[in-house]
């Protein structure tokens, strides 16, 4: 039939129901473009005390136990669910581990190559300042074509990696394989979360969130472990090598474990809209398959963009400046011997996984923000015990781990609701991993800090590090609190992707929520 044939009106109610499928889309894969007007940056300014203490619980008929349970929301994942889940966990855990290897071995691995500890911190820093390219890298490559093989590429690349530091023979190629490694951990951040929340159940995503990122402290731990098992392995004061040959086995098990199982449904999904979209581009033909979704993110996450690369700067401030130096202090400044100072060790980061996991469930009654301000908070009470007199007082810093790990338990969710669903694995690896770099000095700043305070009788390279962590991590959790007060906040949002077409039922949610949703795209 020609198309003059067609009834005008017929070709108008296709037209309409055009637009409206690509407007539907627009909007669930895109947030709106910021308005920066006077007016609504004064309203915004306005509403933060307010919706800062606006409880979610106020807007619940559940009662606060009810709200914080999580088995009613675990009983809803699928064991597809699951699985995704902890096969983006036990990558983060990994990752972690591998980075803490450095971290705990710092003394022997300086006695190794004939360098002090101050120069090994810069293997730590180098690993933190790279980790941005690979988030640029891998998070693109997750966000365009799929979750699962740059999980694997990453995850064999770490095998690599992991073998060349054990074979190094000196400080040069100490930092050159620090930097690839470095590169790596920032790939698997994005790609191991996405993999682990996206696709999961509303009722479940907080207390998951609240395990996910405290996985960083169960890998402090597995390193802190088999660093004792390994250290008087291979030669005398080397035992550091066959830690990094065996942390270089564990990938393995990942890469076998995904290989197994199919694409997440969430980025077929989100695939599938993209296609829809770019199908639907006025300019058709060729550049009608060109994926031009990150045009529509450049002008409408850029203002957010900023925000969160200071707010994770800070954050990682709180674990680099509390965790990073803190084995060397231990054995340095107060001598405490390797049984001890592995139980310390594993006290503190198992504190840290029981923080993440109550904290994150808590998030539901009082919201992302105040959740991470209370945090802040609670460490900044116990940093004096924490790092003055640590030998006697490690059930201080013990607690305080939990504080910044129980701030850390609320990321992972706070980020996904905030940035775009176009770019998700994108934006929050490449904002997560930005804070790492302005983060990445934090070990060496304390260290360098530290030499200017020595310790009065004490053996040569004996300094204060417990003074300058103490004043150091204050700041940050102070810090911590403004950026908060300040920032923006999405409370439930729904990180579903409905298909074109699909039917989708509209969820109620809070009126924190609803309030949210809008000042944080600033315009309200």
């Amino acid at each position: 039939m020609d198309t003059k044939d067609v009834p005008v009106t017929y070709v108008e109610s296709n037209v309409s129901l055009y637009e409206e499928d690509t407007e539907r889309i627009k909007h669930e894969i895109f947030n709106e473009k910021p308005d920066i007007s006077w007016s609504s940056i004064i309203h915004y300014l306005k509403t933060r005390i307010p919706t800062l203490l606006d409880l979610p619980i106020r807007h619940s008929e559940k009662t606060w136990y009810q709200i914080v349970n999580p088995l009613p929301g675990l009983r809803q994942m699928s064991r597809s669910d699951y699985n995704f889940y902890f096969l983006g966990f036990f990558a983060w855990t990994i990752d972690a581990m591998d980075f803490f290897c450095v971290s705990v071995s710092a003394p022997d691995i300086a006695l190794t190559l004939g360098v002090n500890v101050t120069q090994i911190t810069w293997g730590l820093t180098l690993v933190l300042m790279f980790r941005s390219v690979g988030a640029v890298i891998f998070g693109l490559m997750a966000d365009y074509y799929g979750r699962k093989i740059p999980y694997i590429i990453i995850c064999f690349l770490f095998i690599v990696v992991e073998l060349g530091t054990g074979f190094i023979q000196n400080y040069h190629q100490f930092l050159a394989v620090r930097s690839l490694f470095g590169i790596l951990m920032g790939a698997m951040y994005p790609v191991a979360s996405v993999t682990a929340l996206e696709n999961q159940p509303d009722a479940a995503k907080s207390v998951l969130s609240g395990l996910f990122l405290p996985g960083y402290s169960l890998g402090y731990i597995f390193a802190m472990v088999f660093y004792r098992a390994f250290q008087t392995t291979f030669k005398e004061g080397e035992g550091w090598r066959s830690l990094f040959w065996f942390s270089a086995g564990l990938p393995v098990i990942l890469i076998v474990w995904r290989s197994f199982f199919p694409e997440s449904e969430a980025f077929l999904r989100l695939k599938e809209s993209k296609k829809k979209l770019n199908t639907d581009n006025e300019k058709g033909g060729f550049f009608s398959k060109i994926d031009t979704s990150v045009w529509i993110t450049i002008k409408t996450e850029w203002l957010m963009f900023i925000y969160l690369v200071i707010l994770l700067t800070a954050f990682n401030f709180t674990t680099h400046g509390s965790q990073d130096l803190y084995v060397t202090l231990l054995t340095k400044q107060y001598g405490v011997g390797p049984d001890l100072k592995t139980i310390i060790v594993v006290v503190s980061n198992l504190a840290g996984i029981v923080g993440g996991i109550v904290v994150g469930s808590f998030s539901e009654l009082f919201g992302r923000r105040l959740a991470i301000i209370i945090c802040m908070i609670w460490c900044g009470a116990f940093s004096y015990p924490a790092f003055f007199d640590a030998k006697t007082n490690w059930w201080a810093y013990s607690l305080l781990t939990g504080g910044v790990m129980g701030a850390w338990g609320v990321a992972p969710i706070h980020l996904l609701e905030l940035v775009n669903a176009s770019h998700r694995a994108f934006l929050s690896g490449v904002v997560y991993q930005l804070g790492n770099l302005a983060s990445s000095a934090a070990s060496t700043i304390e260290a360098k800090l530290g030499e200017r305070f020595p310790i009065e009788g004490a053996a040569p390279g004996t300094y204060n590090y417990g003074k300058v962590m103490c004043i150091f991590c204050g700041a940050i959790f102070a810090s911590m609190v403004v950026i908060l007060v300040l920032g923006p906040e999405r409370f439930h949002k729904d990180l579903t992707i409905h298909l074109p077409g699909e039917h989708q039922e509209e969820e109620e949610s809070s009126d924190i929520s609803s309030r949210e949703e809008h000042d944080t795209t600033y315009k309200s």
